[in-house]
């Protein structure tokens, strides 16, 4: 493990949440312990996950199941990223149609945009991430509506995510179905893209020579967070592990099995 990095350097934290706080619906070793320290040293931190599933309310819910009291206004999903993106890019709103859960439908109605049903009528974009619930009619819709000059915008890239009996089809997955009965490749907004970064610093106010990324994932949050100039640290309880990142090539600042043994380090170094 690479735990020689200063860690009392760190002043803002940007973690995911899927492979590095928990499983599924397990919660990772050290769990609460990690939280506890981040609030007794006031680290700043926000919850930015590329999960476009739930709500942040939804989020807060589950770690709250877990052990763990945060707002709402520390998560950012990439349901968020997404409708700041569209936002900025259809200042007059519009129809969207989603492919997606609750939290990516909820957050482009709350950024003033018309969710539709189906293809029957036009729209401006297909917004697609995430669907525990996909079915062949949704890929159909989404596809046609492209087809007909409709935007293509997907909430993020990653082909698969970590649950408790192995890694489940992610966004990226269905993302590529739509792709290759359309032609059309999406513009992709969460990790590693720039955005979610630049969101997550301006929350925190933090500059990233202060700021470190945590996640599980080689290629989105490690990537990511490197090009964005934060300081990167993988553990190694999701998709990627030592044995992939001489294989991927994305070389983590810090490597350690998991938040308890980050905990009790990061707690170490600032003991002195």
């Amino acid at each position: 493990m690479k735990n020689n990095f200063d860690l009392t350097q760190i002043h803002a934290l940007a973690i995911d949440m899927d492979g590095v706080l928990w499983r599924g619906n397990d919660p990772l070793p050290g769990l609460t312990k990690f939280f506890n320290l981040l609030e007794q040293h006031r680290i700043k931190y926000i919850l930015a996950t590329n999960n476009a599933s739930k709500t942040p309310q939804e989020y807060q819910r589950k770690l709250a199941g877990m052990g763990v009291s945060v707002e709402p206004d520390v998560v950012l999903t990439s349901s968020l990223a997404t409708a700041a993106y569209l936002k900025n890019e259809l200042p007059g709103g519009g129809r969207v149609f989603v492919v997606g859960q609750s939290g990516l439908i909820e957050a482009m109605a709350n950024a003033g945009f018309e969710v539709m049903p189906d293809s029957s009528q036009p729209v401006d974009a297909v917004v697609a991430g995430i669907d525990f619930t996909l079915t062949y009619d949704k890929l159909r819709h989404a596809a046609l509506l492209i087809q007909r000059g409709a935007r293509f915008v997907g909430s993020n890239g990653d082909l698969t995510f970590p649950a408790e009996e192995g890694d489940w089809p992610g966004a990226g997955s269905i993302l590529a179905a739509i792709e290759a009965a359309t032609g059309v490749t999406p513009v992709t907004i969460g990790k590693p893209e720039p955005l979610m970064f630049q969101i997550a610093m301006q929350k925190m106010g933090s500059d990233a020579a202060h700021t470190a990324m945590l996640g599980d994932r080689l290629e989105t949050d490690i990537a990511g967070g490197q090009r964005a100039g934060l300081k990167t640290i993988l553990v190694t309880t999701g998709v990627d592990n030592e044995s992939t990142i001489p294989v991927k090539g994305f070389y983590p600042d810090a490597v350690f099995s998991g938040i308890n043994e980050l905990a009790d380090i990061w707690r170490s170094q600032l003991a002195g």
